[in-house]
């Protein structure tokens, strides 16, 4: 190939990853993501029929309890094309769900987005679970542009929406459009930058947008709204900021979005758009919006990760599809015809039956196939490169959260963090048929949803699953009996509880010597505990693995290095069986400071027990302690039932930190032990007449009082 045509290629390459638009659509639940999203399918042509949540039909909600609920349960994935100013742009969008039980398909899909649309409630602004993802996003460094729905909604005010932006996230929302009227006077949209009207045509389902003058009445407010738009905007940029303070009306559009663009991709700021995708209205912008601010593939620092050899050595990756080729599986699903494994293309390609090495667990996988997603439909596709988001099959072990990456250059990207579940139900087969299909299914969920658990208690013969709320577990449960037709038998929910320690240990030995004629088992190991939490470790540099800290300090070769890590392994087995009542022990720094070997009877096995024995009697003489998982509660009422709510709340143990009088209803913030929680939900409504409603999300694990920690231990 000549230089010339190499070149071509290459540029060819590049327009395509400038052309290309890697985001997702997250906020609370009933913010209208969902809808917004089946807006975007039609509006680009990728659907001829626009789908409904509240009536069971939308594109992306396509499994049987999403369609029955209404809500989102996992992430989809799409792609579709958008035309903007002429040129035709391919975006890759995630729906992801709002329900904070399923946090976990925000977490993987932000992990791997460029950008996110931010969706609120125009009459609520932000809500608890908007704070969640935002706080996601913010530690995947991931820009966002802020959409405020349901302007049609009575009660619907822009003005306090965009404050709360501002307010509550601590944000830098700019403002690039304002509404025509609110609630049922809700008529369309102004854009601040050109100070033009949009009224978008319901009949045609908003497809057909008419441009207007602005409405008399409403010339001044857009005014005010520009010159604060034109205000923060040259602030993003110090060579507009000079021509600003020499002309305030020099500036041009183009030079006004620019900077935008630039604010936006350095999370300096968030434009903010509105409109109703119910009523069909300013959709059309948001995407527009999304081509403008949001940044393409290669405009987002190049990809990070380490050596498999050494993980200390940094490397990183250029979003080319010339370089060696890397991807992160961010979502695994079970199909009929093998696992669908979900990958973020970063840098390089791949093909249809090229081999691909897992370096996590030093595996090579074959792609088979290769399919761009649209929800549960398919396309398939010959190759794929850096940008894209497709769908593999072919792949036998690997999960969530691991790289992919070329055999001869090998990368591990950075790793996501998986929240603890803080809930779990026995399950019981109810034949020795279903027994073993239990067993295959469980196996298959774990694949698909890291944050489901599942372990078999050797001693009561019972199957535990644990999950993050009460409807992940019914929905899991849902699965195993109609999806998978397996006939189980479910205990009703605990809660999962950690122990830990509450004082310190010193010099703690664990000897573990058997001699039975032959070559016996020598294992002599001295430790040291103390209480670690994991900003502590953190701010010391400490590695934290599952709440447990291992520092090896020996010295002399008083135990061999062959043997440390036996010791680390025993000891983190013990943690993870619990001292107390079974639960795993979390938040303990643990030494190895001192032990002994023999030439002969001294194995592996023998020093993992040795570790064992010292870190339980260790821990013992520290003091063990319960820790419970504590729930940050949000709730809405009117503010008649203030009183019976908070008192309700007193009784369960829980602890008002805030309380907001909004217009009619008072928003209260609570942390309650998730332990009173149960049911929580039918309670409110009987209490408020059905008019109050509650958000949960785990907040922190706290310990237990000693009374409740005895009652705990008796049950256990």
């Amino acid at each position: 190939m000549s230089t010339a045509t190499k070149s071509s290629a290459s540029s060819n390459r590049l327009g395509r990853l400038e052309r290309t638009r890697n985001f997702g659509i997250c906020a609370h639940i009933d913010a209208g993501k969902t809808t917004v999203t089946e807006r975007v399918l039609y509006y680009s042509g990728k659907t001829y029929k626009m789908g409904e949540v509240h009536e069971g039909t939308a594109t992306m909600d396509f499994l049987e309890d999403e369609q029955s609920r209404g809500i989102t349960i996992q992430s989809a994935a799409t792609t579709c094309p958008w035309e903007r100013d002429g040129t035709w742009y391919k975006i890759n969008l995630i729906d992801t769900p709002g329900h904070v039980d399923f946090t976990i398909e925000v977490e993987r899909s932000l992990r791997v987005l460029d950008g996110a649309v931010a969706v609120f409630d125009a009459k609520e602004g932000v809500e608890a679970q908007s704070e969640t993802v935002w706080r996601q996003a913010d530690r995947y460094k991931v820009p966002r542009l802020c959409f405020i729905n349901k302007m049609d909604k009575i009660g619907a005010d822009f003005e306090y929406s965009f404050k709360t932006i501002k307010d509550r996230l601590g944000a830098n929302p700019i403002a690039v459009q304002y509404p025509i009227g609110s609630s049922d006077e809700f008529e369309g949209i102004i854009d601040l930058l050109d100070l033009r009207a949009f009224y978008f045509d319901a009949g045609e389902l908003g497809s057909v947008v008419e441009e207007r003058d602005i409405p008399e009445h409403l010339q001044e407010t857009a005014e005010l709204w520009r010159h604060e738009l034109i205000e923060k905007a040259v602030e993003l940029d110090d060579s507009l900021m000079e021509k600003y303070l020499e002309d305030e009306n020099s500036l041009t559009v183009d030079e006004i979005k620019a900077a935008l663009r630039k604010g936006t991709i350095a999370r300096e700021c968030n434009p903010v758009f509105c409109g109703s995708a119910l009523k069909y209205i300013g959709v059309q912008r948001v995407l527009n919006g999304v081509i403008d601010y949001l940044p393409h593939p290669t405009e987002v620092p190049e990809v990070e990760g380490v050596d498999p050899k050494d993980e200390d050595k940094k490397l990183t990756r250029a979003h080319d599809a010339d370089a060696p080729f890397s991807g992160l599986v961010f979502k695994v699903v079970s199909d009929v015809h093998g696992d669908l494994t979900y990958l973020r293309i970063y840098s390089g390609k791949i093909e249809k039956g090229m081999r691909v090495l897992n370096p996590s667990n030093g595996k090579k996988e074959n792609v088979s196939r290769i399919f761009e997603m649209h929800a549960k439909d398919r396309q398939a596709l010959d190759f794929a490169a850096a940008g894209q988001i497709v769908a593999v099959i072919g792949l036998k072990n690997s999960v969530t959260g691991d790289t992919l990456c070329d055999p001869d250059k090998p990368i591990i990207l950075e790793k996501m963090d998986f929240p603890e579940p803080v809930i779990s139900m026995s399950i019981e087969p109810a034949t020795n048929d279903d027994k073993k299909k239990l067993s295959e299914a469980l196996t298959t969920i774990r694949r698909e949803d890291p944050s489901f658990r599942t372990n078999y208690n050797d001693e009561t013969g019972e199957t535990i699953i644990a999950g993050m709320g009460e409807l992940h577990l019914e929905v899991i449960k849902n699965k195993l009996l109609r999806d998978m037709k397996i006939n189980v038998r479910v205990g009703k929910p605990r809660v999962s509880y950690r122990e830990t320690i509450v004082g310190v240990a010193k010099d703690v030995r664990g000897k573990f010597v058997k001699q039975t004629g032959g070559r016996g088992q020598y294992g002599d190991a001295v430790v040291t505990v103390a209480p670690i939490t994991p900003a502590e470790a953190e701010a010391e540099g400490l590695k934290m693995v599952n709440g447990i800290v291992f520092i090896d300090k020996i010295s002399q070769g008083v135990i061999p290095r062959e043997y440390i890590s036996s010791v680390e392994y025993g000891v983190r087995m013990a943690a993870g069986a619990g001292i107390l009542g079974g639960y795993p022990v979390q938040n303990v720094k643990c030494e190895l400071v001192f032990g002994s070997y023999h030439d002969v009877d001294s194995s592996q096995v023998a020093f993992e027990q040795a570790g064992a024995l010292a870190f339980r009697q260790a821990c013992t003489q520290a003091g063990l302690a319960l820790l419970e998982p504590i729930m940050k509660v949000t709730i809405v009422t009117p503010d008649e039932y203030f009183g019976s709510v908070s008192g309700d709340l007193a009784s369960r143990r829980g602890q008002i930190n805030d309380s907001e009088l909004r217009g009619p209803v008072r928003v209260i913030t609570a942390e309650v032990p998730l332990s009173e929680m149960f049911g929580y939900t039918t309670v409110l409504r009987g209490m408020t007449q059905g008019r109050a409603t509650s958000t949960m999300e785990p907040a922190a694990y706290r310990q237990m009082p000693d009374r409740l920690k005895d009652e705990v231990l008796a049950q256990a």
